[in-house]
């Protein structure tokens, strides 16, 4: 770890983010000062207050302290979500601090590791907790760094060892390309971030880029059917390592799983959805690789709570379930609708959704139209922009429309929702099952529109 060497205290710019707010997790572990800036107060930049990292929330030079950053002992750490217009960004970078982007970072920290990870356009932050998790209750030296709070330990960040790390191979802005992966898998190659990639077949050839970062391919998995050498992964059709015999018991999944060496029998798995089942498939496929004993494997598995905002349920009962997920992609929602009418397949659902970026709206409009429809009644939120500018023509009435010219006969009508009307659709709904998904800010009407229902 040469970057650190030092270093008695790193700024995170942008520290509030998921991935972000681990590493400052793990610098604050390893001694260092850490401060940090932010846009917007959180309930996770709370946390990082109250664990004693120093966070700003203006973009304004004046708010740093800068007698207090030396250029030779503070590394400066960013995510490439920041505006190249930042303040805070642009007084580091022309007072000569040393500037590194999270992907370079965490590729620095993990490269004299056994680094095991996890990339694919779906599927990364839940395939990362089950491996986190499976490594930790297996008693195996690991870290993990964590797209998601994962709910076994109510963190994006996992420290029972240093010898091992887990980590989310990012395809955003091609940064997994700065790993070093002595493991990984690949869930899925689906096209995605277009505004960065431009077309599928470019995102396709980043993951393949990735995938020869593996020296050993019989440690790289992947999901049965992409084009890659590797190990293969699948549910109920031939792979290296597959599901087999799957059923229902007790509102989670039992299964077989066959590898190259062992079958296991009889595991437990509690989270919904075929592709979750997937996941845990592959995360149990890079343990065994990581040299994990395997008869702790199947206790490890059904100890798995999950992650949040990933098919969270926040209500669950004899007449009414509320589930919170952060799904914001055409192919994540089909797989949302397979499990929850896998659970439920005889109840009507409502869908709250909160589109994720101007470009992916528009890119996927056809897609998300198709998805939506499945459900049997829509709300849709305005777009969250993140990091973007709005688009012309492209918005919430417009994909409300697509939508509704989809549906089936028996879709209400799809219609557009304000965040200050939710929890009075949904009351108003006689849909049992009731869903609020999205990758923007409609994580924070979780809490609210619970208690509304709570006290229907």
């Amino acid at each position: 770890m040469n970057v650190l060497q030092n270093i008695q205290q790193i700024y995170f710019i942008g520290i509030g983010g998921i991935g972000m707010s681990a590493l400052a997790r793990f610098a604050n572990l390893k001694g260092l000062t850490v401060h940090g800036y932010d846009k917007t107060q959180t309930k996770l930049t709370d946390v990082l207050l109250s664990e004693g990292m120093k966070i700003t929330f203006k973009d304004d030079v004046t708010a740093i302290k800068k007698e207090a950053f030396d250029v030779s002992e503070t590394l400066v750490i960013y995510t490439p979500a920041i505006p190249k217009s930042n303040n805070v960004f642009n007084w580091f970078k022309t007072n000569g601090f040393n500037l590194l982007k999270r992907a370079q970072f965490l590729g620095e920290i993990t490269k004299d590791t056994t680094c095991l990870a996890v990339a694919g356009t779906h599927g990364k932050t839940t395939t990362s907790a089950i491996l986190g998790h499976l490594m930790v209750a297996c008693d195996m030296p690991v870290t993990a760094f964590l797209g998601g709070i994962a709910e076994n330990y109510n963190s994006n960040f996992i420290s029972k060892g240093t010898a091992i790390t887990v980590v989310e191979a990012d395809e955003f802005d091609r940064s997994f390309l700065t790993l070093s992966p002595d493991i990984a898998c690949i869930t899925s190659m689906d096209a995605d971030h277009l505004d960065i990639y431009g077309n599928a077949t470019a995102i396709e050839n980043s993951f393949k880029e990735f995938a020869n970062l593996v020296k050993d391919k019989k440690n790289l998995l992947h999901k049965s059917g992409l084009p890659l050498d590797g190990q293969t992964v699948a549910i109920e059709e031939p792979a290296a390592f597959e599901a087999q015999n799957v059923r229902i018991e007790q509102g989670g999944y039992v299964f077989d799983l066959k590898t190259p060496t062992i079958t296991l029998k009889h595991l437990k798995f509690y989270t919904p959805g075929h592709h979750n089942l997937h996941n845990a498939v592959t995360a149990l496929g890079m343990a065994i690789l990581a040299g994990s004993p395997t008869d702790c494997l199947p206790s490890a598995l059904a100890s798995f709570k999950g992650v949040e905002r990933r098919f969270s349920y926040k209500i669950r009962t004899e007449h009414l379930v509320l589930i919170d997920d952060y799904a914001h992609h055409p192919t994540e929602l089909n797989a949302l609708h397979q499990a929850v009418s896998e659970m439920y397949p005889d109840d009507k659902k409502v869908i709250v959704f909160q589109p994720h970026l101007f470009s992916r709206t528009r890119d996927f409009a056809d897609g998300f139209a198709e998805s939506l429809a499945q459900f049997d009644e829509v709300l849709v939120l305005a777009i969250y922009p993140a990091r973007e500018e709005s688009i012309e023509g492209v918005h919430s009435d417009w994909l409300v429309k697509l939508i509704n010219e989809k549906r089936n006969t028996a879709l209400k009508l799809a219609k557009i929702v304000s965040k200050q009307h939710i929890s009075e659709a949904l009351k108003n709904s006689k849909c049992r099952i009731k869903l609020l998904v999205g990758a923007g800010d409609i994580g924070a009407e979780v809490a609210s529109v619970t208690k509304v229902l709570n006290n229907k």
